[in-house]
C-alpha cells in the first residue's frame, strides 16, 4: 500500500478521540496515510477493504479489548505477518508480556513519546517484506 506520497498505511484502533487525534498528526506529519477505527467492529469494516502495512492498537477499549482483537486480526487470512504495535497506559509488570502473547509484535508506553513512536513504527514498516 505504499505510494511515492506515503511511507506506508497505519491502521489506528483508538477509542479516545484526543488520542487519535495526537497520532493522526504525529502520522501525517511523517507521511503516512492513516485509516482510523473506534473500536473493534470499526477496525474489522476496515480490515475487510483494505490490509494496511501496520496496525496501532489499544489495550482499553469497550467491548472487545486489544488483546483478543489481536488475536482476531492475526487469525485471519492475510494478516499473520501484518505487524500490531500495543499503544497502551497498560505499565503494570507482565502487562507487556501479556500483550506479545495476545499477538502484538511491540509495546508503546502511553504517554506517547513521539520521537520514539515514529521509530519504532519505521522499524516496523521498513521490516515489511514489500520494503
Amino acid at each position: 500500500m505504499v505510494s511515492p506520497e506515503n511511507k506506508g498505511t497505519i491502521l489506528y484502533i483508538e477509542d479516545n478521540p484526543d488520542n487519535r487525534l495526537l497520532v493522526k498528526r504525529i502520522l501525517l506529519a511523517e507521511d503516512y496515510m492513516l485509516l482510523e477505527a473506534g473500536d473493534a467492529g470499526e477496525a474489522l469494516d476496515v480490515l475487510k477493504r483494505t490490509r494496511p502495512d501496520l496496525i496501532l492498537m489499544d489495550i482499553n477499549m469497550p467491548d472487545t479489548d486489544g488483546y483478543s482483537l489481536t488475536t482476531q486480526i492475526k487469525a485471519m487470512p492475510g494478516f499473520e505477518r501484518v505487524p500490531i504495535l500495543a499503544l497502551t497506559a497498560n505499565v503494570m509488570r507482565g502487562d507487556k508480556e501479556k500483550t506479545l502473547e495476545a499477538g502484538c509484535d511491540g509495546y508503546i508506553q502511553k504517554p506517547i513519546d513521539i520521537d520514539l513512536l515514529a521509530r519504532e513504527i519505521e522499524k516496523y514498516i521498513m521490516r515489511r517484506p514489500n520494503a
